[in-house]
């Protein structure tokens, strides 16, 4: 993705596809293959929050995809109740991709 996305700004100053299909096909990967199924789903909760719960709680922060993605990278507690959540195995980019991910659930 990161050569596509090179190669769109080296042409034309800005893409010109739209970026949110591409992280949400990307974030749904990541998803699938980093464990978090484990603990979250998309529209209920299991061991954690539901990622429509968390959307919904941030969706008016305007810093909410930096933070979850310092929360997903880091791991968390308190927030969404006494079980903690654990660091997860994930790039900085990876981290925000599905913390972007995380926020179009709806």
């Amino acid at each position: 993705m990161k050569k596509i996305l090179i190669s769109l700004f080296a042409i034309g100053g800005t893409p010109s596809l739209p970026l949110q299909p591409l992280l949400a096909a990307d974030g749904n990967e990541l998803y699938k293959t980093k464990g978090c199924p484990a603990c979250h789903a998309i529209d209920t909760k299991t061991l954690g929050p539901s990622y429509k719960d968390v959307a919904a709680k941030y969706a008016s922060q305007a810093d909410a995809a930096a933070m979850l993605a310092a929360k997903i990278k880091s791991g968390g507690s308190g927030t969404w109740g006494k079980i903690p959540m654990p660091p997860s195995a994930v790039t900085d980019e990876e981290a925000k991709t599905l913390a972007v991910w995380v926020l179009t659930q709806k």
